[in-house]
């Protein structure tokens, strides 16, 4: 996995705006891979995230990247918690949360719609989502929007800003180590404070 690839899929998790990403990664040898990940996490580790695989077969695995004090805080919501109880996850654990998902992505034939709240994505776009994928939908991003369209659209731009600032960095040397924001779940504001106090890599202060 090349500093290059995760900032494609993983900028906004990286700088603190988002809870997590979810990629996928071919390889040609599952055991180089695994060790591959295990750089990665220890890595990570200091950082406040966490990467797993929620699927693996012999050529790919689908890698959920996270911030669990995130996760804690989102699964933690009303809503949130309230659709993942109906479909049997413990939203009071993320480890036990994060392992019934990768337990859905191996039984299920379709992708489970409620991963959208492993990634931060607003509980009422999920719901909206689970409901109908075409009625009701405001706009299109990087979700699916039934709720607040405005704010979704703020996210969006932020999101897309991140990443080329992430490019940005790199392009001038900078090692992607160096770029990932350390940053507790209680330090992240809606705004992204946690990405704002790193001028060099916020979308921000970038801008």
């Amino acid at each position: 996995m090349s500093d290059a690839f995760l900032v494609e899929h993983c900028a906004p998790t990286f700088a603190g705006l988002k809870t997590g990403n979810l990629f996928r990664i071919d390889y040609a040898d599952a055991r180089l891979f695994r060790d591959e990940l295990r750089q990665l996490n220890g890595i990570l580790k200091h950082k406040g995230l966490r990467a797993v695989p929620v699927r693996m077969t012999e050529h790919f695995a689908l890698i959920y990247l996270y911030r669990p004090d995130f996760l804690k805080r989102d699964l933690g919501r009303e809503e949130a918690a309230s659709i993942l109880r109906e479909l049997g996850y413990e939203p009071q654990s993320v480890n036990r949360s994060v392992a019934f998902l990768a337990r859905m992505m191996r039984e299920k034939t379709e992708f489970p719609h409620e991963v959208g709240l492993f990634l931060g994505y607003p509980p009422e776009d999920v719901r909206g989502f689970m409901k109908s994928s075409r009625d009701g939908v405001k706009c299109v991003g990087c979700w699916k929007v039934y709720g607040d369209e405005i704010r979704a659209r703020e996210v969006f731009w932020r999101y897309r800003r991140c990443k080329e600032v992430f490019e940005e960095n790199m392009q001038r040397g900078r090692k992607l180590e160096t770029l990932i924001v350390r940053c507790g779940a209680e330090q992240r504001a809606e705004k992204g404070n946690c990405g704002r106090r790193q001028n060099r890599v916020s979308p921000v202060q970038s801008a």
